[in-house]
């Protein structure tokens, strides 16, 4: 269901950055007070939106061709669960929507969101520095330090993780990373914050806006969470991850330390 045409009662007006940006809303078809709720918060700060029907892991079977159940055990050692698999394969949706259109760059929201009032202004000061990012990553919900190295406004500034950051509840990307989301990250193979949280590996840059200004709500009845202690294997399972898990994040570490250097000696 496309939202660009929503009532003038429900978004009276549109900030210019709708012109350049195309945003995606995952929300499940039977989740509407989520929707309702989101639908809500973009009109505040004046953002058209296309709604996108989330995958729905309820229905879902394995095996599944956009899943990779053998890679995705030994590198994260847990049995499948549909709702991740779904989670993951409306964001791949979201960025094959955004490639078939002609928008420039495109905001992925998942529907458990807050943000400040300042979003929309925040994408257009995000837009200047477009060279800077492939993926600009709005919310987090881990705790690493995130080494500022440009400012957006007086208040928020570009910003460089060395460690993994988990959630993909609110971020921008252009073309080129959505190329990739919708390419090379299929079939699936790690949960979808944490496969691309490497885009480094394809020679993309990520940074996050700091301090963040989308929160993701904490939801007790999240299915994805919910789901995972029923999904995780044995004791042993996870230790058998570890090369795996290492190596990406001395990969991690190395190439965006590099980066951070680099921009520190050229500013």
């Amino acid at each position: 269901m496309n939202m660009r045409a929503a009532p003038a009662t429900l978004m009276p007006a549109i900030h210019p950055v709708s012109l350049r940006v195309n945003t995606y809303l995952i929300n499940l078809d039977r989740a509407p007070l989520r929707r309702f709720r989101m639908e809500r918060l973009l009109a505040s700060v004046g953002l058209a939106f296309e709604r996108v029907a989330a995958v729905d892991g309820a229905g879902l079977s394995l095996p599944h061709p956009g899943f990779d159940e053998a890679a995705y055990l030994s590198r994260h050692g847990r049995r499948p669960n549909p709702f991740e698999i779904g989670c993951y394969l409306s964001h791949v949706e979201c960025a094959r929507r955004f490639l078939a259109s002609n928008a420039e760059f495109a905001l992925i929201l998942e529907d458990d969101l807050d943000f400040d009032d300042d979003l929309a202004e925040l994408l257009d000061a995000a837009l200047e520095h477009q060279a800077r990012w492939d993926i600009l990553r709005l919310s987090t919900v881990s705790s690493g330090k995130k080494h500022k190295v440009e400012p957006l406004t007086a208040s928020r500034s570009l910003a460089i993780a060395l460690t993994r950051e988990k959630g993909s509840g609110a971020y921008l990307i252009n073309r080129k990373a959505a190329g990739w989301i919708a390419g090379a990250l299929l079939p699936m193979c790690l949960p979808y914050d944490l496969a691309f949280d490497l885009e480094f590996d394809e020679g993309l840059s990520a940074c996050f806006v700091e301090p963040a200004p989308v929160s993701q709500r904490a939801d007790p009845c999240s299915q994805i969470q919910a789901g995972l202690s029923a999904y995780r294997l044995g004791r042993r399972r996870p230790w058998s991850v570890l090369p795996y898990r290492t190596a990406a994040e001395v990969r991690r570490f190395a190439r965006r330390l590099r980066r951070l250097a680099a921009w520190r000696v050229s500013g």
